[in-house]
């Protein structure tokens, strides 16, 4: 009897296979979510935390372990938001919601000056509401939608302009301690996620809180990963290959090795006659 062909695979079927591939395994190799966790999913309305929800969804129901999952989003009283989009989706779903409102508009507007960045104060306002209502619900993990190129990209954010060599990781304690914080989405590529998005037609949410402002210094590393990635295929994937490959004896960090402690056994005993 013969063998039958392959499947041929669209475009599209290849990007969602890739996508929940890359998502299970960065779950099995940080130990993302286990047996009984409860996962809060934190939607913005983006591609990225539409594409997270969904991909956990498939995953919950193929997985050898048992766990839930909630979607809570925040409302943060943007002008021209409108409140009736995501629930309206979200009902369709097999997945239990929640909306925080908090003004956090109001606050960002009155705090920073016109025409300054808004992003960094909005980001820990919105991360603080978050955090405070997985902490009063039981949540044992904050799912976020972060991905590779997010990582990557702050990898650079922190060496030009901040001096220190750090990223995001796909897994972390939150500074309060009170908080384990994932992402999922580590080894997916932002192109697949919004291909993904696109075929799935999710209602994307504007972020008009800034006129969707971007952070010039993100832009600009994300240009040049892009201009990267054009004439060298790849390389983006090769810088977050590297985070996963640290080697401390060969950086320069005193904390992090023994550099003074290197060599010692090697001195000629003093003591010795």
């Amino acid at each position: 009897m013969s063998a039958q062909p392959a499947p041929i695979l669209s475009d599209a079927q290849r990007t969602t296979t890739r996508l929940r591939r890359q998502v299970g395994q960065a779950i099995v190799d940080y130990a993302m979510i286990g047996e009984g966790d409860r996962v809060m999913v934190c939607l913005s309305g983006g591609k990225d935390s539409y594409t997270l929800l969904d991909l956990l969804l498939h995953l919950r129901a193929r997985a050898p372990v048992r766990f839930e999952l909630a979607a809570v989003h925040l409302d943060q009283k943007q002008p021209g938001y409108d409140a009736r989009v995501l629930p309206a989706w979200l009902e369709t779903l097999d997945v239990p919601f929640h909306v925080i409102e908090q003004d956090t508009y109001g606050v960002v507007r009155r705090v920073i000056p016109e025409g300054r960045t808004m992003c960094g104060l909005c980001s820990r306002l919105r991360r603080g509401a978050l955090y405070d209502f997985a902490h009063a619900n039981g949540y044992t993990r904050i799912a976020l939608g972060h991905h590779r190129d997010d990582i990557v990209e702050t990898l650079f954010l922190n060496l030009f302009h901040q001096g220190t060599l750090k990223a995001m990781p796909p897994k972390l304690a939150s500074d309060d301690g009170r908080n384990i914080v994932i992402r999922p989405l580590a080894y997916c590529a932002e192109a697949d996620i919004a291909a993904y998005a696109a075929a799935r037609a999710f209602p994307i949410l504007p972020c008009n809180l800034c006129g969707s402002q971007d952070n010039l210094q993100r832009r600009a590393i994300k240009s040049m990963l892009a201009d990267w990635e054009r004439s060298q295929p790849g390389r983006v994937e090769n810088v977050f290959r590297a985070l996963t490959r640290v080697m401390p004896s060969q950086l320069a960090d005193r904390d992090l090795f023994d550099f003074a402690g290197l060599g010692e056994r090697l001195r000629p005993d003093a003591t010795r006659p």
